[in-house]
């Protein structure tokens, strides 16, 4: 499991992209009211959606949280699903992102990996498709994927200029034709680099649990690929205790503790 993590570290979207601009406003209950700019998506993506439980849906939900379970412990994600503050609570090292900095609570200098690219990782990963309605996204058909015998139409996403710190990423999102379900997610990794990539990675999404009407994966697994061929899957990644509801956590269960450090 361990080795996993570490290749999604590697390998791993830095460019996580930015949530859409909205009018928000928040009740003392901590439920918020929300007014996003109308937005047209592709007819097969809006089917996708909702073959998932609908985007309405989605967005009415404020905080989303998840346990990745480890060999000696359990990392446990909590993500802002309107502005995208996050905090990931392990057992001797905290991250986060307070809405302006990335920051990192490591007290015994035990983390090993990159705050900037992990702290909000496994959410992009976690979240889809509905995180593929996001505002600068650009979106057309795909060539279909092959895989033991069967075809799945896709969905390329790239993204507008300054979305992100790797707008040069390409998503291939791929649908089972029957269902609409999403099955299979391809991505390239571009951070740092000036060029495009064609090292398409892939991720299968094949099985799935319901949260009220909206469903979100229960496991997610990686495969070794070639050029466009898949091949061996990795050990799959699971998730569990997963919570989606409506209101949003106090501002200072994000904040930066006082003790932490801001990831450059």
């Amino acid at each position: 499991m361990i080795r996993i993590m570490m290749a999604m570290v590697l390998l791993g979207i830095t460019s996580c992209k930015e949530a859409p601009k909205e009018t928000i406003s928040k009740s003392e209950e901590g439920k918020v009211e929300i007014e996003t700019p109308k937005k047209e998506y592709p007819e097969a993506l809006t089917q996708v959606f909702d073959a998932h439980g609908g985007l309405d849906n989605w967005k009415k939900k404020r905080t989303l949280s998840f346990t990745i379970p480890k060999p000696d412990a359990a990392e446990i994600h909590t993500i802002d699903l309107l502005d995208r503050r996050d905090k990931i609570e392990m057992p001797t090292t905290t991250m986060g992102f307070d809405g302006d900095d990335i920051w990192l609570l490591d007290p015994n200098n035990s983390y090993e990996g990159n705050p900037a690219v992990y702290h909000n990782l496994m959410f992009y990963f976690y979240a889809m498709p509905f995180v593929l309605a996001d505002n600068g996204i650009n979106y057309k058909e795909a060539e279909a994927l092959e895989f033991e015998g069967k075809s799945y139409p896709g969905i390329h996403i790239s993204f507008d200029a300054g979305i992100g710190a790797s707008p040069k990423d390409d998503y291939y999102l791929y649908y089972d034709p029957e269902t609409y379900q999403m099955v299979w997610l391809g991505y390239t990794f571009t951070f740092g680099s000036d060029e495009k990539s064609d090292d398409v990675s892939y991720i299968r999404y094949a099985d799935w649990m319901k949260l009220g009407v909206v469903m979100l994966p229960k496991i997610l697994t990686w495969y070794t690929s070639e050029g466009n061929a898949i091949k061996q899957a990795k050990d799959p990644l699971p998730f569990e205790n997963v919570s989606l509801n409506e209101v949003t956590k106090p501002d200072d269960f994000y904040q930066m503790p006082e003790i932490a450090k801001v990831v450059k």
